[in-house]
């Protein structure tokens, strides 16, 4: 009776105050099994609820009694024991440390070589629950042996063993290279790299983050990870029915093109830009966020992986994604993307600039509603796109709204590009950008004062003074 109570939230505290821990414990040595167990799953439920009641088992000196049971009983009482194991261990490191202290991984591991499939898989759930924690946690379930047979657990026919095996691995590598060479020593990636297409989209969710999490630490891991032939398959995952197989696939390719050009460059050539780039589009919201950080990555190596992206057709996505968005971490990994895009050349700058993406991270810069890292994502993107942008229509409009700090670099850009090209001089008196910038206020001898020189030198005295008389010329005068 009390294990279906704890089944349900609301009945959880009434239990707790009644004292169920103390009258539980001494069913678990009961003569009749299947009160052992039930007490077991009983206890399990209510250490699952929160960290409290698992504190309570851990003070109770129940686990001592589990871990005992563990090694002698039936596959029954097995599978609730590693049950409360995993219950009480998910909530802190403190808690799992406490399952470790009192003996448990030993006799979890020996249970994952135990016949039952549902042994198996509920010893693999409490190990990975375990090691998820921090390293020193995730060493001791290495040095207990768990390793060598998590990956025999993947290769077994049981799809819910084989989910929360590699779920298992993902949770040890994800710490350190250290633990990830460990995993990868024993021939995992091989094994996990041929479940990419399997259907069950559980199973390729945790597969996926699995290699993402070795892939991440190191240029000789994400290499492994790519020797075992994941691409072109992992792009079909792009296209997968459950976002999770999507957002993982972009995180496992994003963590391979974060380390080297060549690696970005081995991903454009087998279509991942634009693969990515598509599956931006087909999502929203978190699900986006890998893959938009993945095309930041690419780009930023080089100015011609920055092209590939361009070609791919990634900034109007991103600049979807800037705007569409309400997440502001999202907007600022869109933002720094952009940046990472246009800060190349001005052929790179102009193809972020057409998209009237400037417009929009300045009013993220500006805006009071947007976080700290949004504003300074937005004004770094700005800074760099700008200062390679040669294509004035675009910057024309931020000599009217750009606050001094940017705006010093618009002024630059113009004072570079007026000098060369007469017909940009004369559609800059036409539209009014001549007499707004005589309308900027400069200090003498500031930076901003030489680019505002530099341009009125373009023109002649007369016309330069007609929108502001008394301007002064430094430099003489150039025919427009």
């Amino acid at each position: 009776m009390v294990a279906e109570l704890a089944t349900r939230p609301q009945n959880i505290e009434t239990l707790q105050n009644a004292g169920v821990m103390s009258l539980l414990r001494p069913l678990l040595l009961d003569v009749v099994p299947t009160i052992q167990q039930t007490a077991a799953l009983a206890l399990g439920r209510l250490a699952n609820y929160n960290g409290d009641l698992a504190e309570a088992v851990v003070k109770g000196d129940i686990l001592p009694q589990l871990v005992y049971s563990l090694a002698e009983q039936n596959r029954f009482y097995k599978k609730a024991a590693a049950f409360v194991l995993r219950a009480v261990g998910k909530h802190s490191p403190q808690l799992a440390q406490a399952i470790v202290d009192c003996g448990a991984l030993d006799t979890l591991v020996i249970c994952l070589e135990d016949f039952d499939p549902g042994v198996k898989e509920a010893a693999a759930w409490a190990l990975g629950y375990i090691a998820r924690h921090n390293a020193e946690l995730s060493q001791a379930v290495v040095d207990a042996g768990a390793v060598p047979l998590l990956v025999l657990c993947i290769q077994e026919p049981e799809i819910a063993l084989k989910r929360i095996a590699a779920s298992a691995l993902s949770d040890i590598s994800k710490h350190s290279p250290e633990l990830a060479q460990t995993v990868v020593d024993v021939g995992a990636i091989a094994h996990l790299a041929q479940m990419i297409l399997n259907p069950d989209s559980k199973l390729k969710r945790q597969v996926l983050s699995a290699l993402s999490q070795i892939a991440k630490h190191s240029v000789d891991l994400a290499e492994m990870v790519v020797e075992a032939e994941i691409f072109p398959v992992v792009l079909t995952c792009l296209k997968d029915k459950d976002d999770y197989v999507k957002k993982n696939a972009s995180t496992l390719i994003r963590e391979i093109a974060k380390h080297t050009p060549e690696l970005s460059q081995l991903i454009v050539n087998t279509g991942g830009v634009a693969a990515v780039t598509d599956c931006i589009g087909s999502c929203k919201g978190n699900i986006r966020l890998p893959g938009i950080m993945m095309l930041g990555y690419v780009a930023a190596h080089s100015e011609n992986l920055a092209m590939a992206v361009i070609v791919s057709k990634a900034v109007p996505q991103l600049s979807v994604c800037l705007s569409e968005e309400p997440e502001d971490h999202i907007k600022a990994a869109a933002a720094w993307a952009l940046g990472q895009i246009g800060r190349h050349t001005p052929e790179h700058a102009r193809a972020v600039a057409v998209t009237n993406t400037l417009p929009v991270l300045l009013s993220l810069y500006m805006s009071t509603e947007s976080s700290e890292d949004l504003q300074t994502k937005s004004k770094k993107a700005i800074k760099s796109i700008l200062q390679k942008c040669t294509y004035l229509p675009a910057l024309e409009p931020f000599l009217y709204d750009a606050p001094p700090n940017i705006l010093k670099h618009v002024v630059g850009q113009f004072s570079k590009v007026l000098p060369h090209d007469s017909k940009a001089r004369r559609l800059f008196v036409t539209s009014g950008g001549l007499k707004k910038v005589q309308e900027i206020k400069a200090g003498p001898g500031s930076l901003l004062q030489e680019y505002i020189n530099s341009i009125n030198s373009c023109y002649p005295e007369e016309i330069v003074s007609k929108f502001f008389p008394g301007v002064q010329v430094f430099v003489s005068f150039m025919t427009a």
